[in-house]
């Protein structure tokens, strides 16, 4: 567990739980206390780890982002961040998230977004203190799958896409192509470059960040974006915009984007200094535009 990934593949995980001696499931467990160990929380220093078994048997995980000087609201949710890592590999559909503290409403709002959400089973691991007060007829202590419970069971009376959006509308996790193009006179652009950077390099930048914007999730506002970054090695990393029904848990293309590079890291590194150059592309007169956070 040193040594942690954030994607698992199926074979991985098996001999993984087979070397601690655990089922798939009690992996999970771990790897949700495990990833604990990796959030970058230097405001509330209270870790959240989630790990996510998909239908494939992969395994990804998720761990809370904070950013000091921002507003809390830029914070990244463990789940969030399970779902844009999600995001980034073609994931079969998601079966069953362990997270090491309870959701809060956020979250559960946002988990609204994924097909079949409410029947994704949710596992908070108890305490020793909390297990031990748990029995089955006051004799035997509950087994850890007692414990799994379906995404409506913690959010009963949900409000989502489905109030919302047509049965057609591809869901979050689901292919999307929002159809944008860059502007000739944009493309055509020269100067204004970027840290220094060449025009190559920004080019390169700016077709990432297309590619993220066209796989936006953004139906309730029409405006999709995509934030691409590159770090001083001169490799890429992007997000896309992910909204919610509920509006205000939406995931900014910025926040996808320190994802993906905290995902390609293995845990960015201990930070994002490495990072040195970012473009957003979102369409030109939005009603949702994403400039001033991303800035």
């Amino acid at each position: 567990m040193d040594q942690l990934k954030f994607v698992i593949e199926p074979s991985e995980a098996e001999t993984m739980a087979k070397t601690l001696g655990l089922s798939v499931f009690q992996l999970l467990r771990t790897l949700a206390k495990s990833a604990q160990k990796i959030t970058h929380i230097p405001i509330s220093n209270f870790p959240v780890g989630a790990a996510g078994l998909t239908s494939d048997g992969r395994i990804f995980l998720g761990v809370n982002l904070e950013f000091p000087g921002l507003p809390l609201h830029h914070s990244v949710h463990a789940e969030q961040f399970l779902v844009a890592n999600l995001s980034f590999h073609h994931p079969a559909h998601v079966k069953t998230v362990v997270i090491s503290a309870y959701p809060c409403g956020h979250c559960r709002q946002f988990l609204q977004e994924i097909r079949g959400a409410p029947e994704i089973q949710i596992l908070v691991p108890q305490n020793e203190d909390q297990a031990s007060d748990k029995t089955n007829n006051g004799n035997n202590p509950q087994s850890e799958n007692d414990y799994f419970r379906p995404l409506s069971y913690f959010l009963p009376h949900r409000f989502g896409p489905d109030d919302l959006l047509h049965n057609d509308v591809p869901l979050l996790l689901e292919s999307h192509d929002n159809f944008l193009v860059i502007a000739d006179e944009m493309s055509a652009e020269e100067g204004n470059l970027c840290n220094g950077f060449f025009n190559f390099e920004q080019n390169k930048l700016v077709l990432a960040a297309l590619e993220a914007a066209n796989k936006s999730h953004a139906p309730y506002s029409g405006c999709p974006s995509g934030v691409a970054l590159m770090d001083v090695d001169g490799k890429v990393y992007k997000g896309s915009y992910m909204e919610s029904a509920a509006y205000n848990p939406s995931l900014g293309p910025a926040q996808a984007a320190v994802v993906a590079y905290v995902v390609a890291t293995g845990g960015g590194d201990g930070g994002f200094d490495k990072i040195v150059a970012a473009v957003l592309v979102e369409k030109e007169g939005a009603v949702v535009r994403q400039g001033d956070t991303v800035r």
